[in-house]
């Protein structure tokens, strides 16, 4: 039975982890996918007390629901490649922190920005810093057996599996995999999609399934609030590709409906597009 999330920020924001894992629960999904993004809001996640993170623990169990990854975002304010020696400081020890909290939620997979820098200018320098603070991470996620999967990325640092699998080579762990986005892989042109799944089919530890419009001459692309089949993924072809594989990893729904009037109503939406597509190419979904 194919396993499938939903995005913290498709659900509303200003309510409770009880309400949070309730409402995931009642949507028909497995897990919800946490977000610790730029915000100095949930920036302070990473320092929830002790007696914090055991009430969201005890929450999951009665809820028979679960936190099953981390979207770490907050690399985008603070990145590892910053010119800022402050800044590369403040990325590692969000990194560390971030960490801990995974291992005291039970949670497996952190999902980890594909960006060296996001704010400034790219450099040679920024690319080693990233590598670098990389290394460090995965030597710490490793003793606690959690795995930092790298998103492919709205950015062309890493847009592709394909460069990931080149700092996967310099890194040799397998605390270290790829989370690709089925959206932002489609959406740059250089890409054959299905080919690059199969070239990285041996680190993938998760897929985020979202629709995006595509990278042209004349058109940036946009990576984010395309509605389901609008954009430019071929969510049947890719899907089949993944199940000839022989993927059977976690699927996360990722939106952002949480200021939604109706976000029910917009899930919903996706999940009748994309639960009938899962179905054909394979996938069990109740």
């Amino acid at each position: 039975m194919a396993q499938i999330g939903i995005y913290e920020k498709a659900l509303p924001k200003n309510i409770t982890w009880k309400e949070r894992f309730l409402l995931v629960k009642k949507l028909g999904f497995d897990f919800v996918e946490m977000s610790i993004d730029e915000t100095d809001e949930r920036l302070a996640r990473l320092d929830w007390t002790d007696d914090e993170v055991r009430e969201i623990r005890e929450e999951m169990f009665k809820t028979e629901t679960r936190i099953n990854s981390i979207c770490l975002s907050g690399h985008r304010r603070f990145a590892y490649g910053s010119s800022n020696k402050e800044y590369q400081e403040i990325a590692k020890e969000m990194m560390r922190k971030t960490i801990h909290l995974a291992h005291k939620l039970s949670i497996k997979v952190i999902q980890v920005a594909g960006y060296d820098v996001y704010y400034e200018g790219k450099s040679i320098n920024s690319r080693e810093l990233f590598i670098e603070g990389l290394k460090e991470a995965v030597a710490l996620s490793s003793q606690y057996g959690v795995v930092l999967s790298i998103e492919i990325m709205d950015d062309p640092f890493m847009s592709s599996i394909s460069k990931f699998i080149e700092i996967k080579k310099q890194i040799h762990s397998p605390y270290l995999q790829v989370y690709p986005d089925l959206g932002n892989l489609s959406a740059w042109p250089e890409n054959d999609p299905a080919v690059e799944l199969e070239k990285g089919i041996d680190y993938i530890s998760s897929i985020h399934l979202k629709d995006t419009y595509p990278v042209t001459k004349k058109f940036p692309g946009q990576f984010r609030d395309v509605t389901f089949g609008e954009g430019c993924v071929d969510f049947l072809g890719l899907l089949k590709c993944l199940k000839r594989l022989g993927y059977d990893g976690t699927f996360l729904i990722e939106m952002w409906s949480e200021s939604s009037d109706d976000f029910e109503k917009e899930i919903n939406k996706a999940k009748d597009y994309l639960f009938p597509i899962l179905k054909k190419a394979g996938y069990d979904i109740e």
